[in-house]
């Protein structure tokens, strides 16, 4: 299938790349940009004039609720929503039931998502059998299956000796490790500890618990010279110790969440459930350096925590109902909120959710670590196409993900994806 896309605004936050332009695609693969050659006859052509051209979004925590949890969403359902939101390629969490500590597991997963053609797939394997925070289960196998990382998921590690070894393991054979800085006992509330959860009666869970985690993983990372990713980071605190640890050159990179990106803990409101997430929402000051920190590097990449909550789980009273919500499809506009809202140059905003995460990933992406997140002749053809001027207004029920509930449901983004194409076929066409 030969497709010729025509007049588009072709932005390649990775190379800098930003003018109008035609992307010739044969065989899966981008065979020119900009000037396309007359010799070059497609079997379809997409007028993209009005529209911005960029690589296809790469998420880096989805929660696909496969296996175990279909009664909140599906791959079909949740892989929709992917390609819906322009994500091309996206990394699932381990917290399935059972949890994927067994290639098996891993290799049926795949199996299903190269059946169903849309986003590229890459699993986290679970770094404790069970998640259990005890045993370490076979990485290398996992990594054969096709795992590009080990995770607890939200579940840490209570056992400091077990985390040791498993950063030795992995430092050993190159893996990375995947952990989301929580302290086992102090972080067990509901929402962010201040004035707020107080009058609220709400329990809360201390910037502590983060800043202590990140602690220990700094010095076992001194000690095994393990890479670790830091997943969704939520504090003020906890940021200026990933800054200092990174002017110090520890192999780590981190992310944080569209939600935390946007919002505090004022939103909550009155027990506003959809408000209910992993990690808490924070004060004003927490969010104002995240955004900082995004915009200046500290913080690697952005994610949606995509993470489908049924209706029976979620309509609840706020400390009990399931924390999560749908982000694939918001991805784009909220990362684009920030940039606008920031000052920040389209390919700044974009970079936070293409090439970005793809430098996380690095190696462990295979046959597409030269070209995922990127625009680039000779590259694979995953791109999103969207028309950066068109507003939409965030409607649960209009929605691919089997999760309907999200903190930003009513509010008004940019960026409404047109098209979404993987490896040169159209996988999303609004």
């Amino acid at each position: 299938m030969k497709i010729l896309i025509k007049n588009g605004r072709l932005v390649d936050p990775a190379s800098g790349r930003d003018a109008i332009g035609d992307v010739a695609i044969a065989a899966g693969r981008v065979v020119s940009l900009g000037q396309v050659s007359t010799d070059f006859h497609a079997n379809r052509v997409i007028d993209a004039t009005g529209l911005v051209v960029a690589p296809g979004l790469v998420e880096l925590a989805a929660r696909l609720r496969e296996p175990g949890h279909e009664h909140e969403g599906t791959l079909e359902s949740e892989m929709a929503a992917a390609v819906a939101g322009g994500v091309t390629s996206l990394v699932c969490l381990p917290d399935t039931d059972p949890p994927l500590d067994e290639p098996g597991l891993v290799e049926m997963l795949k199996f299903r998502a190269r059946n169903l053609n849309q986003s590229h797939l890459y699993p986290l394997g679970a770094l404790t059998r069970g998640l259990a925070g005890e045993v370490l289960t076979e990485m290398a196998e996992l990594t054969e299956a096709g795992c590009v990382g080990f995770s607890q998921a939200e579940v840490p590690v209570k056992d400091t000796l077990v985390l040791h070894r498993a950063l030795q393991y992995a430092a050993t054979f190159g893996y990375t490790t995947w952990l989301r800085p929580n302290d086992a006992f102090l972080g067990t509330g509901v929402a962010a500890k201040g004035a707020l959860a107080t009058r609220m009666g709400l329990a809360g869970v201390p910037a502590i618990a983060e800043t202590i985690a990140l602690n220990t993983i700094f010095e076992l990372v001194r000690d095994t010279g393990a890479r670790v990713h830091l997943c969704r980071l939520s504090s003020a605190a906890g940021i200026e110790l990933v800054r200092r640890a990174k002017a110090e050159r520890l192999p780590i990179t981190c992310d944080v969440s569209v939600n935390h990106l946007h919002l505090t803990d004022v939103d909550i409101g009155y027990f506003n459930a959809a408000m209910r997430l992993t990690p808490p929402l924070r004060q004003q000051r927490d969010r104002d350096a995240i955004r900082a920190a995004l915009a200046d590097g500290t913080i690697d990449a952005l994610v949606s925590d995509h993470t489908p909550v049924d209706e029976d789980a979620k309509n609840l009273p706020f400390a009990e109902a399931e924390p999560g919500a749908t982000g694939l499809e918001l991805l784009l506009g909220l990362a684009l909120q920030w940039g606008d809202e920031m000052s920040q140059p389209l390919a700044r905003s974009l970079a936070t959710i293409t090439s970005a995460p793809v430098a996380v990933l690095g190696e462990s992406l295979g046959s597409l670590a030269s070209s995922a997140g990127r625009l680039v002749e000779g590259g694979v053809a995953d791109l999103c196409l969207f028309r950066l001027d068109e507003r939409w207004t965030v409607s649960p029920a209009s929605l691919k993900s089997q999760g309907k509930h999200t903190p930003f449901a009513g509010h008004e983004l940019a960026g409404r994806v047109k098209c979404t194409l993987v490896s040169g076929h159209v996988a999303h066409e609004a």
